[in-house]
């Protein structure tokens, strides 16, 4: 008889590789000179450090979640579980799986996008051409998962030794230039700590938080992890420090050779940094490397993201067809295919600067906010529930973590706030339609005197 749940199999070097791969991806080689150009100075890099410690601070809202409700699907199951199964948590979950159904392919379709573009570098691409590479990095990462998950654990692992070497090579490069320190010397020429520099770290932070965004994909795979109150917190801040080491480090190597206020304007800001310690053969090859990061992180992103559908269908509360698994690799392929598909199309209609900006926007109230706010509820209902994982210096870093997701989500702009709010109000509408046609909650009927619940839909 097929198996009819997940099976846990990934341990904390695979849960470790799979978190990494997603952090990294296309987003830094991309965002560095995007971050440099909206700071304006050599003090940028107090924006990639603003965004370690945002990461930092919310891992541990996920690291008690996540240990303490170990299941497929991750933020689905944290706000159900934190608002009431019964309750308003019907309507979080449900709103979560809703934008989760369209920020998903956004963040799977970013990641094709800036492959496209990074490899213009090698070969220039039409905007056609772009497209259509965009398009079938898409198609080739969903081929990729149609598999066992004990094989993409070790896939994950090979992908993440690229991640890896890439950035060791490219540090490395910087310090054998000789000149490494000088960044670092003088990040605080010119600085002025006024509104104006505030507003742009916030400006900024929208981006570099971009790169650090998949710290907490263990969760979205917390049904198929081995011992998870302990390696899911053990992952998520493992990955978080040696990312912000390694970003930290890459961005101080790339702008010892190559001056600020020329790395801003780059397009390939890595390649010819590349190129000018050692030539255009090494250009090619971390180009080639960088491509391979940024393959790495779809791959981990779509692998998290299809089981979010798949946990919200088993639970009744999303269609009953993503609840289907493969028959004989037990994984979610309804929810891969599905994800993939839409990840597809977005990928040949949208923009990489705009899809950045409306991933956060999507996300920030129902999942970051939300669920960090419903965390501090619970704990201080006196819930019963055993949390394996306890942050230091409650509730402090919940509402730090709050206050920080406002100041990036409105830093994304008016219009994609205004995006991200009609998202949720339609997502508002069909739940509460579907929750009177099916009589749940707010509108649930009242027991029968035998103490039954009258039949749903």
């Amino acid at each position: 008889m097929a198996e009819t749940s997940l099976v846990r199999r990934l341990g904390l070097a695979q849960a470790t590789a799979i978190n990494m791969t997603d952090m990294v991806g296309i987003g830094p080689f991309i965002t560095l000179p995007m971050v440099i150009s909206m700071m304006n100075g050599p003090w940028f890099l107090y924006a990639w450090l603003a965004g370690a410690v945002l990461s930092f601070i919310d891992a541990m809202v996920w690291s008690e979640l996540g240990a303490a409700f170990p299941m497929a699907g991750g933020s689905y199951n944290f706000l159900k579980e934190t608002y009431g199964k019964n309750g308003p948590g019907k309507l979080m979950s449900f709103l979560f799986v809703w934008q989760t159904m369209i920020q998903a392919p956004l963040v799977i379709a970013s990641a094709a996008i800036g492959f496209a573009s990074y490899f213009s570098y090698l070969l220039p691409l039409s905007p056609i051409q772009a497209k259509l590479m965009s398009g079938g990095v898409v198609i080739c990462i969903v081929m990729l998962l149609y598999r066992k998950i004990e094989s993409i654990g070790k896939i994950s692992v090979v992908l993440w030794v690229g991640v890896l070497l890439t950035m060791i090579w490219i540090i490395g490069g910087g310090l054998a230039h000789g000149n490494f320190l000088s960044p670092i010397k003088h990040i605080n020429d010119g600085l002025t700590v006024n509104y104006a520099f505030v507003a742009a770290i916030g400006f900024a932070s929208v981006k570099s938080v971009y790169s650090y965004l998949g710290y907490y994909n263990v969760c979205h795979l917390g049904g198929e992890i081995i011992n998870p109150s302990k390696n899911i917190p053990k992952s998520m801040f493992i990955s978080i420090a040696g990312i912000a080491f390694l970003y930290m480090l890459m961005n101080v190597s790339v702008v010892s050779v190559i001056p600020w206020h020329q790395a801003k304007d780059s397009q390939f800001v890595v390649s010819e940094f590349m190129e000018k310690l050692s030539g255009h053969t090494s250009a090619k090859i971390v180009t080639c490397l960088i491509l391979l990061v940024a393959f790495s992180s779809v791959f981990s992103a779509t692998l998290g993201y299809s089981r979010i559908p798949y946990a919200a269908a088993v639970d009744g509360a999303f269609f009953k067809v993503f609840a289907k698994l493969h028959p004989t690799g037990h994984f979610p392929h309804i929810s891969l295919l599905f994800l993939g598909g839409v990840a597809f199309i977005f990928s040949l209609l949208f923009k990489l600067s705009d899809v950045i900006s409306a991933i956060l926007a999507m996300r920030i109230l129902i999942q970051f906010i939300s669920q960090a706010l419903g965390l501090y509820l619970l704990r201080k209902s006196k819930s019963e529930t055993n949390f394996p994982y306890k942050m230091p210096l409650f509730p402090i870093p919940i509402f730090l973590a709050i206050l920080m997701w406002i100041g990036i989500l409105v830093s994304t702009g008016f219009h994609m706030v205004l995006g991200g709010l009609s998202a949720i109000t339609l997502g508002n509408i069909v739940y509460f339609t579907k929750a009177k046609v099916n009589k749940e909650w707010p509108f649930k009927l009242a027991k029968h005197p035998t103490g039954k619940n009258p039949q749903h839909f």
